[in-house]
């Protein structure tokens, strides 16, 4: 390595290091103390339960380990939005784990609780891949029930999904493992099995406090709602266990006893591994917004043996487009290239910006995978497309509208890699999380906005002194210099990854290193779904 990339390294390395602290922190949930208080019950936590049901040594991907992160600082803060999401593997097959974490709040749902809930439900219903649910929750938190009860993406789409997902034949499991109350009563019984935790688990509409007050009757828990109740008695449970561990062990059966489905039939050999190694991505990559590199160098320590096909190489130069095999899959590859590079007409033009002979190259690129059945991998370092009287004159707008319409229309699996910027309309046209990816996920450089902090606080500056200037109140040059300062600072907050991973725009933030095996695994998982046929609609030419 050069100077240039042990500097990259460095930079990058220092970054996932930060990453991997703040993950720490957020495995901890609630704090020691609620963790030993959880013990103390004779329970586990959600993520012991999780490392105990996956298959041990197996692959797994987090979703949604930031969300919530730096939310709700008024309530104490709702670490990974109050629940763990895995895609792992149970006796062989590859799952949706979802665990509600009662070191959190008991449980209870926050706003982003719902939207994490709803996400992997998502995810297990474009995958068609079975989904577990270890239940230890509260229920609503009700200091904000209006921003998590009524609308449709709120709590209950959680168990209309549960029954959409039953019609589609997707499996679903549930431990009631601690409290369910209420309305997410529903879910575990809407589910193909279910299996309840004596002495600690315990399922009713309503809990003795709440059947006091609303008809006078008194009644503890077990007898309301306990495992024998629910069991021997409603026979609303299928199944009555002593221990969490016994819960866990009986999931594994039932998932050792389920039937393979047809796959989609996406290309697969065996796996090789990059010519360039892949530890040393870190150095190709600069974290620095303003460096040039080459997006061909990059994806040679992804793709297997290093070999890329590429589409149209000189034409339309500031997106990548390749076949390539990840993991043995056969994939297709769109990229941004933040290089400046001349065009056919010997015309420069610059890095991470979309052009009309970019969208046009990538747009039939994306109906060719379509045609051929090939999955596509959307690699994001883009600042938007080109503006300006020869771009407009040049139909930009057309011709961005015919990336976006393929990109809206593809129904071959679509995976999103957030390296860098993921700005504007690039982002729409990059797949961004709008266009429903199988998975997206952001690497620690990962910047999400409308555009860059420093040309947004540009923009929100001018219109500010415009605006001060019509009142007769000009600012000096001090004063609007310290407005663009703050102005910036606030965009930059709002353009991390860390800010986006907290809303669920993004799945996760990953070590680059970790990419081959995230995109290896959501294809898999995409591999369990059907493709349905591939239509565009009206295109401007």
């Amino acid at each position: 390595m050069n100077i240039e990339q042990n500097k990259n390294q460095d930079e990058m390395l220092l970054l996932v290091s930060e990453l991997n602290k703040k993950l720490q922190h957020i495995h901890k949930g609630g704090g020691e103390k609620r963790i030993e208080k959880q013990h103390k019950k004779g329970k586990l936590t959600a993520r012991e339960r999780i490392d105990y049901l996956l298959d041990r040594g197996s692959e797994q991907i987090e979703i949604g380990a930031f969300a919530g992160y730096e939310m709700y600082k008024e309530y104490g803060g709702c670490p990974a939005g109050g629940v763990v999401v895995v895609m792992g593997y149970v006796s062989g097959h590859l799952c949706i784990v979802v665990a509600n974490d009662a070191t959190v709040k008991a449980g209870a749902w926050f706003p982003i609780t719902a939207k994490k809930n709803l996400r992997a439900q998502e995810i297990a219903i474009e995958n068609q891949i079975p989904i577990i649910y270890l239940v230890d929750s509260a229920g609503v938190f009700l200091p904000m029930q209006d921003e998590v009860f009524p609308d449709k993406e709120h709590f209950g789409r959680i168990f209309r999904n549960n029954a959409v997902m039953s019609s589609m034949g997707i499996p679903q499991i549930a431990a009631i493992m601690g409290s369910c109350v209420a309305g997410g009563a529903y879910l575990p019984i809407m589910s193909d099995e279910s299996i309840i935790v004596e002495g600690t688990g315990s399922i009713f509409l309503a809990g003795p406090y709440l059947v006091k007050a609303a008809i006078g009757e008194e009644v503890d828990s077990e007898t309301l709602g306990g495992a024998v109740a629910q069991t021997d008695v409603s026979g609303d449970v299928d199944y009555r266990v002593k221990t969490d561990r016994e819960a866990l062990e009986l999931i594994r059966e039932l998932m050792e006893k389920r039937g393979n489905r047809a796959t989609a039939g996406f290309d697969r050999i065996a796996s090789r591994p990059p010519q360039k190694h892949l530890k040393d991505i870190t150095a190709v990559y600069p974290v620095s917004r303003v460096k040039p590199f080459k997006m061909e160098e990059v994806l040679r320590h992804l793709v297997d043996e290093s070999k890329l096909t590429f589409y149209k190489k000189t034409y339309g130069k500031t997106i990548i487009c390749a076949y390539a095999r990840i993991e043995g899959w056969a994939v297709g590859i769109v990229a941004n290239d933040r290089q400046v590079v001349k065009n056919g007409k010997g015309e420069m033009q610059f890095g991470g910006v979309i052009y009309s002979d970019s969208a046009d190259k990538a747009a039939r690129f994306i109906m060719i995978c379509n045609q051929k059945k090939i999955p596509i991998i959307f690699f994001h370092d883009v600042t938007g497309f080109m503006v300006g009287t020869r771009s407009e004159n040049g139909g930009i707008i057309k011709d961005g509208a015919k990336m976006v319409n393929a990109v809206s229309n593809s129904t071959v699996p679509k995976i999103s890699i957030v390296m860098g910027n993921s700005y504007g309309a690039g982002n729409y046209a990059m797949c961004g999380k709008a266009y429903d990816p199988r998975l997206i996920v952001g690497w620690p450089t990962a910047k999400i906005a409308v555009m860059g902090g420093e040309q947004a606080a540009k923009v929100l500056t001018q219109i500010q002194v415009a605006s001060l200037k019509s009142k007769g109140d000009p600012p000096d040059e001090i004063a609007e210099q310290a407005l663009y300062s703050k102005i910036k600072e606030r965009y930059d907050h709002q353009t991390s990854p860390y800010y986006a991973a907290a809303r669920l725009w993004i799945d996760g933030i990953i070590d680059p290193r970790d990419t081959r095996k995230v995109i290896s695994m959501a294809i898999e998982a995409a591999n369990q779904a059907a493709v349905r046929p591939f239509h565009t609609g009206v295109i401007q030419t």
